[in-house]
């Protein structure tokens, strides 16, 4: 089928997770589109049977870079294709110098809310991801980065600083405080990256509405992110890499390399800790910048062995994900994106690694 043929009327039937304990037996897609009626010329529908999902959510991905950079078209493409065909429909661009609307009019790829590119201060960053620039050119950037993505703007919270050896906050006070506000006046939600601890209140306090990775949480501010709303997205998959990291840096930079290995050794306890204390934590795998794409069910495995329930793990790519960024779910009307498995994923998340079926915009993929 090509990308400008109508979908094809499908008949999904098995169990159909329309939420956490909405459970149906079919529903039906017509013109790339949910609906729960039974629909004219239904007798010819194609039949999909399994445990069925909202296509999963991947809240902190990148597609169109790589370790150097902005990649070509190409790449992008296969970054996505294997989001795709790993179950990932919705994907958050938690920050990108590449420009990806085109894949907008691909209807055989996940749909993308962008954060536009990376806001990080002046060599304090990766190399060609983000702009770089000095505090009185915070509001400024968060302006035109909000009119740029998709409501999310992306700041870098932290990142080492080479006089301290050590990781430390980017961003004054102030200028967090009126970026922040200007990015809310135009509508855009702002996150930010965070590794260590020092930057997490000023961020909080002046109001932002996610952190990503948040390894730096502590018992002083789990509870203020709790209070004032922040959600996180720990990326669990990527945490996993700092303690080869740490060994790079050991040499140049051994305070730093201990903190990332403290970090890193009480990752599992944090993401709990958060959890237990009411914040949101959604699914993300910080995929495209030196991972690989099609990891978001291993980053809700991780979940769980955080210890986060399942059911709870599972919502955080699903359901939950979804009305965090205002997205639809399986409900009537909505884009005919889903997934299906052989079992029941509510009983055991390992089942997401292996999807029998993606549906996406109505169309069988595969």
């Amino acid at each position: 089928m090509s990308d400008h043929e109508p979908a094809r009327t499908l008949r999904i039937t098995g169990r159909v997770l329309l939420g956490p304990d909405d459970v149906r037996d079919e529903v039906w897609a017509v013109g790339g589109r949910i609906t729960h009626e039974r629909p004219p010329g239904a007798d010819d529908a194609l039949t999909l049977t399994g445990w069925a999902l909202p296509g999963l959510v991947d809240a902190h991905c990148h597609v169109g870079l790589d370790k150097h950079g902005p990649v070509d078209a190409a790449t992008a493409e296969a970054q996505a294709l294997t989001d795709r065909d790993a179950g990932a429909l919705l994907v958050r661009d938690a920050g990108s110098p590449s420009d990806t609307r085109w894949i907008d009019d691909r209807e055989d790829l996940p749909k993308i809310i962008r954060a536009g590119r990376h806001i990080a201060r002046t060599r304090r960053y990766i190399r060609n991801y983000a702009h770089e620039i000095e505090p009185g050119d915070l509001v400024a950037h968060v302006a035109r980065e909000a009119r740029r993505g998709d409501g999310w703007v992306k700041l870098v919270g932290d990142w080492i600083d080479r006089d301290a050896g050590d990781l430390t906050a980017c961003w004054p006070r102030g200028e967090v405080e009126a970026a922040i506000a200007e990015a809310h006046r135009l509508g855009a939600r702002v996150t930010a990256h965070c590794f260590a601890e020092d930057s997490l209140r000023d961020l909080a306090e002046a109001g932002i509405d996610c952190v990503e990775h948040a390894t730096g949480l502590t018992e002083d501010t789990v509870p203020l992110f709790a209070e004032r709303g922040v959600a996180i997205v720990p990326t669990l998959v990527n945490i996993a890499t700092f303690p080869g990291l740490a060994a790079g840096g050991e040499a140049k930079f051994p305070r730093w390399s201990a903190h990332m290995r403290r970090l890193h050794a009480r990752r599992y306890d944090t993401v709990r800790a958060a959890y237990d204390a009411g914040i949101e934590v959604y699914v993300g795998t910080d995929a495209g910048g030196s991972l690989a794409h099609g990891l978001v069910a291993a980053e809700v495995a991780e979940l769980v062995k955080a210890g986060i329930p399942p059911l709870e793990a599972l919502s955080a790519t699903t359901w939950g994900a979804r009305r965090w960024l205002g997205r639809p779910v399986l409900e009537e009307g909505a884009p005919a994106d889903l997934v299906l498995y052989d079992e029941d994923p509510r009983a055991d998340v390992r089942v997401l690694a292996g999807p029998r079926r993606v549906v996406l915009n109505g169309r069988v993929i595969g």
